[in-house]
């Protein structure tokens, strides 16, 4: 079953101006650091945005982590959500009916959202100060296919992309705390060296 992934980061001694820096440390961790769209949601995440931009829409071309932070943090609000979506490039099985699936590198969403300590009523507490949107487990796991020797180098390359974002934020990002986890509340971890065992 297809579970939405997240990657929350604390900071220690963290204060709000220190958001736009880090979530442009954040953004250059991943693959394409490129910025297509922005959006400030207030108060909670039921609200109509204070703020959007579609880059792609707008210059036919992303921005930078530095532009974009930059326009939608220009007045940082203590009960605001700041929300980034960035491409990620992963390997996807497509099977069109056929016993053995064909494997094409597709561009998905992530979303990197830093949060106002008063947003949500302070759902950074559990969210993080900055949660990264991973979208589905499914590329890390493909659980729902049975997988051939060649596809298994596949979810090989996805799960090493995912490891060397987690490994380069804890790295050059400055976290306290960090957590890798499931909507469901699965353990992932677990999830993957199970399915890695399976595959080797």
């Amino acid at each position: 079953m297809a579970d939405p992934l997240y990657y929350s980061l604390w900071f220690p001694r963290f204060r709000l101006t220190a958001l736009p820096e880090k979530l442009i440390q954040v953004m250059h961790q991943l693959p394409h650091a490129l910025v297509t769209a922005a959006s400030v949601y207030p108060l909670d995440w039921q609200q109509s945005p204070t703020f959007q931009r579609v880059y792609l829409a707008e210059h036919d071309e992303p921005a930078t982590p530095e532009m974009a932070v930059a326009e939608a943090t220009e007045i940082l609000h203590e009960d605001s959500a700041y929300e980034f979506e960035l491409p990620w490039k992963l390997w996807y099985p497509e099977s069109d009916g056929l016993l053995d699936p064909i494997w094409k590198e597709e561009v998905r969403t992530v979303r990197v959202v830093g949060l106002g300590p008063e947003f949500d009523e302070g759902s950074y507490a559990q969210n993080g100060h900055i949660r990264v949107d991973l979208g589905l487990d499914t590329p890390f796991l493909c659980e729902d296919i049975p997988l051939r020797e060649d596809d298994q180098l596949f979810v090989k390359k996805n799960v090493e992309q995912l490891v060397a974002f987690t490994t380069e934020v804890e790295k050059n990002c400055g976290v306290e705390t960090r957590l890798l986890w499931t909507e469901s509340e699965e353990n992932l971890a677990q999830k993957l060296i199970a399915r890695l065992q399976k595959l080797n």
